[in-house]
């Protein structure tokens, strides 16, 4: 008797690997000539000479995260805050003109997390994360959204 299971799915056919396969012969099924009957196409190819393809015409960015579609925003830790004078409104601007952050870290936004300690009173005019919300008020400063 048999007792396996029957099965539904047709493996599918393989091309260019003899007669038996079920699509062998002289071109298995690849055309005469050309391109596609050799090899694999490129990755850069969509097949038209004048258009560039998206890869190509996508911004080249170098470097460990080039494939990354979202940029992780530059973290500051409350310690940071402490070189700033008491009083004062932080902002990107800011912390690029008194020279804590440089212009291309920021390009992808800063958040201060709450790591550390803060003694200054300061307008924060930047994400925060909850705890660093609660020692910025606890120093007496204020968040704005």
């Amino acid at each position: 008797m048999n007792y396996l299971p029957k099965v539904k799915t047709k493996s599918t056919k393989r091309l260019g690997r003899g007669y038996g396969s079920g699509k062998g012969g002289h071109t298995s099924s690849r055309g005469m000539k050309g391109q596609k009957s050799r090899r694999k196409m490129g990755i850069l190819f969509e097949g038209v000479k004048m258009k560039k393809s998206l890869l190509r015409r996508l911004p080249l960015t170098r470097g460990k995260g080039k494939f990354k579609a979202n940029p992780k925003p530059l973290l500051l830790s409350l310690d940071d805050l402490n070189k700033i004078k008491s009083g004062s409104r932080v902002d990107i601007n800011y912390l690029i003109d008194t020279g804590v952050i440089n212009a291309r870290e920021a390009l992808c936004g800063v958040k201060v997390v709450g790591n550390g300690k803060i003694e200054k009173k300061l307008k924060v005019a930047l994400p925060v994360t909850k705890s660093a919300a609660s020692k910025i008020k606890d120093a007496g400063g204020t968040i704005e959204a």
